[in-house]
């Protein structure tokens, strides 16, 4: 490896922010993601001359470190066989399902443990490479939690934070995870743990006490080590002020109405966008709007439903059998209620660009986000940020971290699918100026709890100065598609 660049601030996360492309001439390029992480973080790392270290997507050898937009991007690598065992083994079906309150039943393999701390050890290896003399390290999400204590033992002079993005379980299911203590060590190596919910933060702490008999007070927990910790909740959000921008754009709003009229001009359109993942509650809702059509309720062609369902882990078998579920109930409700070129529901199996889901949010009169069980739920954040003219209605799961932030939503119990009907009636059917009024102070919560605003709470009890994460938002428009 190259000789380190020592940087002062450090991202660490599972994935770098970049994408590859290949070029019809075979040259390798990288291209910026979207996504309000990067978007939230850019500036600090240009600012500080910050380094991301993350695995680049790749089987395989890492590339070697490389600059793109004024990150400094250093890779690491990982195996076919890590790929499995790390990722889609003990990250998405060991950690995801038991932290989503055990939606399926999470599987517990031995092999699977040794290759994610294996991984994750390597994580730490590179992040101590790179950080320099006292710097900030910010850890990312819940395949990398072994990370903190790890890099404290190999870099006890740098700080360390660590945001776990997903939902942090209660005692009786964290009780469930055979390397529990391993992992719950591996948190308290960093100086502060932000998640996305009081709740969850207060979860973390009981179980400091329970397992390693620690005794936290307030927000804080004297570790093992004798070091002061701070767990505590740090909502996160969008880039409120880009998605307005593209949502206004000509282009989307032409998009927009040619949508509209491929869909027959419905009075009402229902849309809902999530990843093809059983926590998402795709497929309670789609029984839901089969119901109201059953009952009468609902009639097509004067509503349409949308469904986008993002690919998502198609190796594994849990998400590989929801799609034959969801698929299989889609052609049902067809069958049963659709017409000649007028399905009741369309199906999206595919990914889509920012303006195209912008267009897609524009011509939902009603957006369904009924998760059953999620750390935050940025689509719905997403969906409010469009309603230039504060028009719309959101129907929200009670089991959303955003719900504690749109409080205005129409908000329902995804396990129980009556609630989840009347939920959408409601929103199809509240007054005008109801929906307005609902909207508008969902906007207005928003434009002052956007993702800059959550990296600086974090940055800031971190102990970077306030100044220092006061970046100009003009510096964080996104130049790529």
């Amino acid at each position: 490896m190259p000789e380190s660049a020592e940087s002062s601030f450090l991202v660490v996360a599972n994935r770098l922010p970049v994408d590859r492309l290949t070029t019809p001439d075979g040259e390798t390029r990288w291209r910026r993601s979207p996504g309000g992480l990067v978007t939230a973080l850019q500036p600090v790392l240009r600012a500080e001359a910050g380094t991301w270290v993350g695995w680049s997507g790749d089987e395989g050898a890492a590339p070697e470190p490389f600059t793109l937009d004024g990150m400094r991007l250093s890779p690491v690598s990982l195996t076919g066989e890590e790929l499995r065992d790390y990722y889609e083994g003990f990250s998405n079906a060991t950690l995801w399902p038991l932290y989503h309150d055990a939606v399926e039943q999470p599987a517990f393999h031995r092999h699977w443990w040794r290759s994610y701390e294996r991984v994750n050890r390597r994580f730490a290896e590179r992040a101590a490479e790179e950080a320099g003399r006292d710097a900030l390290v910010w850890v990312q999400d819940y395949q990398l939690q072994l990370v903190p204590a790890m890099l404290r033992k190999l870099r006890p002079d740098v700080r360390i934070g660590f945001f776990l993005h997903i939902p942090f379980p209660p005692t009786e299911l964290f009780m469930q995870l055979p390397n529990r203590l391993e992992v719950l060590r591996g948190l308290l190596g960093a100086d502060v743990v932000g998640f996305q919910s009081p709740g969850a933060a207060q979860n973390f702490l009981r179980l400091t006490r329970q397992l390693l008999d620690l005794r936290p007070r307030g927000h804080r927990v004297v570790a093992e080590d004798g070091r002061e910790v701070l767990a505590e909740s740090f909502p996160i959000s969008i880039d409120v002020t880009e998605t307005e921008a593209v949502a206004g754009t000509d282009v989307v709003k032409d998009r927009a109405a040619e949508l509209r009229r491929e869909l027959g001009e419905p009075r009402h359109v229902i849309l809902g966008v999530d990843r093809l993942d059983y926590t998402k509650g795709i497929e309670q809702r789609i029984k839901a709007f089969r119901e109201l059509l059953s009952d009468g309720e609902l009639s097509v062609p004067d509503v349409v439903m949308v469904q986008v369902a993002t690919p998502s882990r198609e190796r594994v078998e849990h998400y590989r059998a929801l799609r034959r579920t969801v698929e299989r109930e889609v052609g049902r409700i067809n069958g049963d209620y659709g017409r000649v070129g007028v399905p009741a529901v369309h199906y999206l199996h595919q990914s889509y660009n920012r303006r195209e889901l912008a267009a897609l949010y524009r011509i939902a009169d009603v957006m369904v986000v009924t998760p059953l069980r999620d750390g935050m739920n940025l689509v719905a954040k997403e969906y409010v940020a469009t309603r230039l003219e504060n028009d719309g209605a959101l129907v929200l799961s009670e089991f959303a971290g955003a719900a504690a932030d749109l409080r205005q939503a129409f908000l329902v119990n995804p396990h129980d699918l009556d609630a989840v009907k009347s939920g959408m009636l409601t929103a199809i059917r509240a007054p005008v100026e109801d929906r307005r009024r609902r909207m508008k102070a969902m906007r207005r919560y928003l434009r002052g709890h956007d993702v800059k605003h959550w990296a600086r709470g974090f940055l800031t009890a971190l102990g970077v100065p306030e100044t220092a994460t006061a970046y100009d938002s003009d510096n964080m428009r996104e130049t790529s598609d």
